[in-house]
């Protein structure tokens, strides 16, 4: 065997307000298989007004396997908070890593494993969603947001097999990759993963999936910081497109071509009663194949505490996500700013 050491890795946290998570996200991070003297960890705090500070000073007053370092973030923002853990690494390695994400302990090996035989430039794995408390609509929320009736074809958050695809969560990459194409881009404030990914590939890079690199996500705990999350990321997702149109898949215009055609068939039907029947069968079609994926889901399961709560939860994502998509994309014209967004 080789006596070269493991190349040297920073891992990047954008953190605001974390107290919840932030110690267990460290605590997985000593427990990786990866050399822990190869490692180091930014946490790249967002001026957090809560105890997340506190946590991470005293995680690092009880551990000195691993360094562990605090940056100020004044911006705020992920794509900020990205851009100052990159530029102050010291590693040759970068794995993004997220406050609300607990990393499997092959984690890290197996994401350098893969990039140093040239696989792919950035590399990710599976996101196992978890509820974010212990209620029976944040179990629903998981599921929702972990099945591809409520996000499509983002197979990262259901599994699937090993390949190239368009993004991965939580990337890994050759920190020169990052100053090759481009750091995050700052004016987009969700979506900059996409973005990111997106480059690469224009670049003549590649995004690799593995199903056997795995981290567990904390998923929203109430309905309205899930119609929050996914309002915001339809209108980002306009922003991004602006840059790169080319970037459009089919299955981000479902969403809002459902509620569009609700909207038409509503407003139809206040003169034409033909458009009631139009209304009421899209209605049905969706409530059923909602009703009925959500039957299929708690029947594998073995559970049925969900049932009622599981097409709620995929309505929200659904609609919300249909609402941020069109609201940014009215919006786009009368825009001052790409990064222009209101308060909901």
């Amino acid at each position: 065997m080789s006596s070269e050491p493991m190349p040297t890795v920073s891992v990047v946290i954008p953190c605001y307000n974390e107290q919840d998570t932030i110690s267990e996200v460290l605590a997985a991070l000593v427990g990786q298989t990866y050399p822990l003297e190869q490692m180091e960890v930014l946490v790249v705090d967002g001026m957090s007004t809560d105890n997340t500070r506190q946590r991470v000073v005293e995680f690092i007053r009880r551990t000195s396997r691993l360094r562990v370092h605090i940056v100020d973030n004044p911006r705020r923002t992920i794509p900020a908070a990205l851009n100052l853990g990159i530029s102050l690494a010291q590693g040759e390695y970068i794995v993004r890593m997220d406050a609300h994400a607990l990393p499997d302990p092959h984690y890290i090996s197996r994401c350098i494993e893969i990039l140093r035989a040239g696989i792919a430039d950035n590399v990710g794995g599976r996101c196992i969603i978890e509820p974010g408390a212990p209620t029976v609509v944040a179990e629903a929320i998981a599921l929702a947001v972990g099945h591809p009736f409520g996000v499509g074809d983002a197979v990262y958050r259901y599994g699937g097999t090993a390949g190239y695809v368009d993004t991965v969560p939580f990337g890994a990459f050759h920190k020169d990759l990052a100053f090759r194409v481009g750091l995050y881009d700052e004016s987009l404030f969700v979506n900059e993963d996409y973005d990111f990914n997106y480059r690469v590939r224009r670049a003549g890079g590649r995004v690799f999936f593995s199903p056997d690199i795995i981290s567990r996500y904390y998923a929203r705990s109430t309905l309205r910081a899930l119609a929050r999350q996914y309002y915001r990321y339809g209108w980002w997702k306009v922003r991004m497109l602006r840059k790169y149109p080319a970037a459009l898949r089919w299955r981000q215009l479902v969403a809002p071509m459902f509620l569009l055609s609700l909207a038409a068939a509503s407003g139809g039907a206040v003169i034409w009663p033909i458009f009631r029947i139009v209304l009421g069968m899209i209605l049905f079609a969706y409530t059923l194949a909602s009703l009925t994926t959500s039957i299929i889901i708690n029947l594998r399961r073995g559970n049925w505490r969900t049932t009622a709560w599981l097409p709620v939860a995929f309505a929200v994502v659904h609609f919300s996500w249909a609402a941020g998509f069109l609201s940014s994309l009215v919006a786009l014209p009368f825009s001052r700013s790409k990064s222009q967004m209101p308060k909901i």
